[in-house]
């Protein structure tokens, strides 16, 4: 798949206006997600400092490609999440800090889309994460040698054209291979399989007041070099 995806990129056949975008990895064995993980975001939680990151699980028949309609689940609190993604480059376990970047293979645009109110019903957060069509992945694989830099790239989410997320991904707070190898400790990763890395202050949870998602709302996250991922939310 990211070798059709890289061929795609680099060499369209039509214009992204005429084209029907499919989920950029049909079934992952595993996607592995970081609550929490910038300091903007952890800021506007009021949560403490952690030595490890916080990791739950989406699973894969929650995926949704670019540019089709995301249903709301049974929620009063459906929030929006832009974060950039990895994909693994080879089967990965017990892999040290130094080197992990070589199992990276690319980089895609995701929305974890979270239904907060499910989110809070126990300390688990698994309920608020793995709604049907919850979890929007594209458009683009972006290999990782086409990113010259991805500390440098800037994340933006926005909400009927209204910029509610930014910031640099230096801004991580465990940063890609910090997440690859506290990850790779306790659980073994395959080639194709995606780590979420985190979303940045922002989110309608926070807002004053709090600002959920309703029908008719589109959400864009883009990121440098990794295009446009858009969804419109309907009942």
């Amino acid at each position: 798949m990211p070798e059709r995806a890289e061929q795609v990129l680099e060499n369209p056949k039509q214009a992204v206006e005429d084209t029907t975008f499919h989920t950029l990895i049909d079934n992952p064995g595993k996607i592995v997600c970081a609550g929490v993980n910038y300091r903007s975001h952890q800021d506007e939680t009021g949560r403490a400092d952690v030595p490890h990151p916080t990791i739950f699980i989406r699973w894969a028949d929650t995926l949704a490609p670019h540019g089709v309609d995301l249903t709301l689940p049974p929620s009063d609190m459906y929030d929006y999440e832009g974060e950039i993604a990895i994909v693994l480059a080879e089967d990965a376990y017990r892999v040290p800090r130094e080197e992990a970047w070589k199992y990276v293979a690319g980089y895609a645009l995701f929305n974890d889309l979270s239904a907060r109110d499910w989110q809070r019903h126990t300390g688990q957060w698994s309920p608020g994460k793995n709604f049907p069509e919850s979890g929007a992945f594209g458009p683009y694989y972006v290999p990782a040698d086409k990113v010259e830099s991805i500390d440098d790239v800037v994340l933006e989410t926005r909400v009927n054209g209204e910029i509610r997320q930014q910031a640099r991904v230096e801004k991580l707070l465990f940063d890609i291979p910090e997440l690859i190898e506290y990850i790779t400790s306790f659980t073994a990763l395959s080639a194709g399989d995606v780590i979420a890395t985190g979303t940045p202050g922002g989110v309608g949870l926070f807002m004053t007041p709090p600002t959920f998602l309703k029908d008719g709302d589109v959400v864009e996250v883009e990121a440098t070099g990794m295009g446009v991922l858009s969804n419109r939310i309907v009942a």
